[in-house]
């Protein structure tokens, strides 16, 4: 009787030979699915974030210390700079007084220069006022002239002295460095571009000219 309730059994379970492996997958259970890669090494969906490390937050001691520390360097730059501001202003003003005194040099200097010149010709003025006087009353004419013709010799050496010279312009070549040609002539004994006629004297203060030669010039063309 056992027998054949074994072999019923048998056969039932033979019933559906192509179903077996599948229903023993399921009672065994399904394979568990490969694991993705890099689920191994513990990556996965971490493994994809950027890595960016994220900054500590400061607390507001570490703010308050940099603010103040900032402050203090802005404290710096601003006192440094309103010292030189301050060293730029005095600078000017010391150039100012130094251009004032200068000019208030200067100009007591040339004070003192114009009182030196003006004393040589008062001395000559004094001499011409004293041939006038006695040119009023002389009955010599040779007299007045002599005395004329001294006053011009003090005139001319007091510029002398004071560097001041005539011009050579009589006879000489014409130099327009010297020399203004106001009229043009025509003599056959005298070379071309020579002066043979000064209309009004010229004189330099040491190598500088005062007044240019008026002068008429050769010209036998």
């Amino acid at each position: 009787m056992f027998n054949r309730e074994k072999e019923e059994t048998r056969e039932e379970v033979n019933l559906n030979p192509e179903m077996q492996p599948e229903e023993e997958m399921k009672a065994q259970g399904a394979p568990e699915q490969a694991e993705a890669p890099g689920m191994e090494n513990g990556e996965g969906t971490a493994g994809n974030e950027t890595g960016t490390e994220e900054v500590p937050e400061e607390s507001p001691e570490e703010l308050k210390a940099k603010l103040t520390a900032m402050a203090a360097q802005i404290k710096v730059k601003e006192d440094e700079l309103t010292e030189t501001k301050n060293r730029l202003l005095r600078l000017q003003a010391d150039f100012d007084n130094f251009r004032r005194r200068n000019t208030a040099e200067r100009e007591e200097l040339a004070t003192y220069v114009t009182i030196s010149v003006v004393n040589k010709f008062l001395q000559i003025l004094d001499n011409f006022e004293r041939a006038e006087a006695s040119a009023a009353n002389a009955v010599d004419v040779q007299s007045v002239v002599d005395g004329m013709a001294g006053i011009q010799k003090q005139f001319v050496k007091t510029l002398e002295d004071l560097g001041v010279k005539e011009i050579p312009a009589q006879g000489e070549k014409f130099n327009p460095n010297f020399h203004e040609a106001v009229m043009r002539g025509q003599n056959p004994d005298m070379e071309e571009d020579t002066i043979d006629m000064v209309f009004e004297k010229g004189y330099q203060l040491h190598d500088k000219v005062v007044r240019h030669s008026k002068v008429r010039v050769i010209s036998n063309e």
